[in-house]
């Protein structure tokens, strides 16, 4: 019973109801049969999310026909039914495995002329791949991550360019314990060599054509994309909120600050029909298409559950994709790897991306780098082009090549695109959102990234909330409104200049002797906000009764008609009375400042642990904690400052240790400063769950997404229903500004 009815709860929680049995692993190759079996018990994953599994992936008899139909050839191989004897094949698949270098992914064999070795841990490796590995700092099994004691030296003269063949992930059997064993036959390595340049051109020009929709809605919707347009031209609010009202006329103030707020406003005409505008999802037809790539992190660490649930996530992903998103994806271990090229989701596009998908299997090292020059390669290279872009790099690991938390001094020179725009790496043309899977990834590498490219870097600590984290993170990436945002600043008063504009991670200048200033946005997804505020001297008053301190207007794309669009100008002013009877300080000014001060506390905390001086890290933390709840906007019982003080706290628990710090702490400070030195969402710690104070920077269709995540289950008929959790109201599920 005991096997038998581990397996059955492994495939329970997942919805399968095929009769399938586990098969083995390496290290389970002589082991008893209950050391083989999956205890769910073990996993971090929720009771809720571990039962969740997206229709796309659910290996039913349709899924399991699709699996198996014939692909495009060209893309990705065709799989094959397994036969009768799979648990035999299984088996003699795993003492291939013992085989191959999980680093190079070539044969080792004595007598081919390459010395082997052996760890501790008894994996084993070519010498020459493995002592490349260590050189770099790296010590730890490339495939099970225990910790070595000896680890092997090679002098600076080896060579690794011995021609040998790289196999292609998705061309080997799919080792995944609990999904069906699609099993074919093993070719010769020269033959997988073959089928990966054929399957790789040296140029990834073979995109799909963009989708050209405005000519099919407006056969069957009169004026439609009249409407989307009109519409668009209104796409932004903008709100000023100075300081003080007023301002006694005889007092002159060095740094007096102005709020501006910035709103991707949506009318109800960009709604799908039917629906109201404070609840309805951003419809296909008025938002702009998107090209999607997905670098992967398919090493040996994700073997098993995390594998599974990496292909659920990619399954929610692509079934929620519209038939004008173009969807690539890179897989990477030790190489890199393209699955198939940018294709439209349509149905049939869908079908051969979940074939794809499907049929990964974890090995090898972790080259991060690699898989995300493969997935830049992709967006360099594309023929045609969708108006937003964006790459979702997933990694569980630490790189293979780069010393955990010490990035290499040439590390941003050495990313994608970092040379463009003049040099400035941080005005890079398409954001890379990271998301960090597990306690052994690397944050700092992972942030780094994020940072550069203009994107977010989330810390997916439970596995099961992966599914969730790519939800939040597409249900922005599907309501794209406006892009290329720039506010622009000028001084009307002629005795004003300029202060310091601050923006977080956006790029902001001031010219003009201080009289003009920018901000550089970029994209802002539907109903999402920006918050700046914008410092400058405030100079003794004449016998006016009142100061005009700055003109604030937004120039931006429209992504729909690709034109440029602005708003009109928005003057600031300031009343100047002899008197000031009553000083009203502004909520919303207030509630920024805390917010920046939040920001700055989390990365004062985090540069003091990195010193190794917890003690110091906690203090600041608590200090900053503290000045929160003595201010004029959390005295009023402001949500955000409520979400604030939570985040602070949880930090302080999270730095308590080194251990605990190592373990979570380090990714949990920097995923929240990635979020709000960017104002957008990012999943860490239960930021994603429902009933959860730190959710701040949600937008309502990143709020529909999730719920849709969190409500998508598949059990099998004979199983009464787990119990959900209910979708709360628009207004509490909206994010605290």
């Amino acid at each position: 019973m005991g096997g038998t009815s581990k397996w059955w709860k492994v495939k329970v929680a997942f919805g399968f109801t095929l009769c399938l049995r586990p098969p083995k692993t390496i290290e389970e190759g002589n082991s008893s049969p209950s050391s083989s079996s999956i205890d769910v018990t073990s996993t971090t994953t929720t009771t809720n999310t571990s039962r969740r599994l997206s229709h796309a992936t659910t290996p039913t008899r349709q899924s399991n026909q699709l699996l198996t139909q014939p692909g495009r050839s060209s893309d990705v191989q065709n799989v094959s039914k397994p036969p009768s004897g799979s648990p035999r094949l299984v088996k003699s698949v795993s003492r291939s495995s013992k085989k191959t270098c999980a680093i190079c992914l070539g044969t080792m064999k004595l007598g081919h002329g390459h010395a082997l070795f052996t760890a501790e841990c008894s994996h084993s490796f070519h010498f020459h791949c493995i002592a490349s590995n260590v050189k770099h700092g790296n010590q730890v099994c490339p495939v099970c991550r225990a910790k070595w004691k000896d680890i092997p030296f090679q002098g600076p003269t080896s060579d690794l360019s011995h021609g040998r063949a790289r196999i292609s992930p998705v061309d080997w059997l799919q080792e995944d314990g609990t999904a069906a064993i699609l099993a074919q036959p093993i070719r010769p390595a020269s033959n997988r060599h073959t089928y990966r340049q054929a399957s790789e051109p040296d140029i990834f020009n073979d995109d799909d054509p963009v989708d050209v929709q405005p000519e099919v809605e407006a056969t069957s919707i009169p004026n439609r994309n009249e409407d989307i347009d009109n519409s668009s031209t209104r796409s932004i609010a903008m709100k000023t909120f100075p300081e003080l009202s007023a301002v006694q006329r005889s007092i002159t103030r060095l740094s007096f600050s102005v709020l501006l707020n910035l709103k991707a406003h949506v009318t109800s005409s960009q709604l799908t029909p039917g629906c109201n505008q404070a609840t309805s999802d951003v419809s296909q037809a008025s938002r702009a298409p998107v090209d999607l790539v997905t670098v992967l992190d398919i090493s040996g660490s994700m073997m098993g559950t995390k594998l599974v649930l990496l292909k659920q996530a990619m399954g929610f992903v692509i079934q929620n994709l519209g038939p004008s998103d173009r969807l690539s994806v890179v897989a990477f271990s030790s190489t890199a790897h393209r699955l198939f090229p940018l294709r439209r989701m349509t149905d049939s596009g869908k079908q051969h991306a979940l074939q794809a998908v499907n049929s990964l299997y974890a090995n090898g090292g972790t080259n991060i780098l690699e898989g995300l020059k493969k997935g830049a390669k992709v967006m360099e290279d594309r023929r045609d082009k969708n108006p937003v872009c964006s790459i979702i790099l997933l990694s569980d690991g630490q790189d293979s090549y780069t010393d955990r938390g010490h990035l290499p001094p040439d590390f941003l020179s050495r990313l994608p695109f970092a040379n463009r725009d003049g040099g400035n790496p941080g005005l890079l043309q398409i954001p890379v959102h990271a998301f960090g899977f597990g306690a052994d990834h690397d944050p700092v590498m992972l942030h780094s990234i994020s940072e550069t490219s203009g994107g977010t870097f989330s810390f997916i600590e439970a596995e099961g909330v992966i599914q969730d984290a790519f939800a939040q993170c597409i249900g922005g990436l599907l309501s794209v409104v406006v892009q290329d945002l720039q506010v622009r600043i000028e001084c009307v008063h002629p005795d004003i200049c300029l202060g310091p504009l601050k923006a977080g991670s956006y790029a902001t200048r001031v010219i003009n002797d201080g009289r003009t200033g920018f901000i550089d946005v970029g994209d802002l997804y539907a109903d999402e906000e920006r918050d700046f505020l914008v410092s400058l001297n405030m100079p003794a008053g004449d016998s006016s009764n009142e100061t005009k301190l700055i003109n604030v207007r937004c120039v931006y794309k429209d992504p729909f008609s690709k034109e440029t669009m602005s708003t009109d100008n928005m003057e600031v002013i300031v009343q100047r009375p002899e008197i000031v009877k009553e000083v009203v300080v502004s909520i919303e000014v207030d509630r920024q400042r805390n917010r920046l001060q939040a920001a700055e506390a989390m990365a004062d905390s985090r540069s003091a642990a990195e010193r190794g001086d917890l003690a110091s890290a906690v203090c600041i933390l608590e200090s900053c904690r503290k000045g929160l709840l003595d201010t004029a906007s959390s005295r009023a019982g402001d949500q955000l400052c409520v979400s604030l003080n939570a985040e602070l706290r949880e930090m302080q628990e999270r730095m308590a240790s080194r251990q605990k710090y190592e373990e979570s702490g380090r990714a949990y400070v920097l995923s929240g400063m990635s979020s709000h030195s960017w104002q957008r969402a990012t999943a860490r710690g239960d930021s994603t769950e429902m009933t959860t104070l730190v959710h701040a920077y949600q937008t309502p269709n990143m709020v529909n997404m999730l719920t849709r995540s969190q409500t998508m289950t598949i059990i099998p008929d004979s199983l009464s229903p787990p119990t959900s959790r209910a979708p709360r109201s628009f207004t509490e599920k909206m994010m605290p500004r």
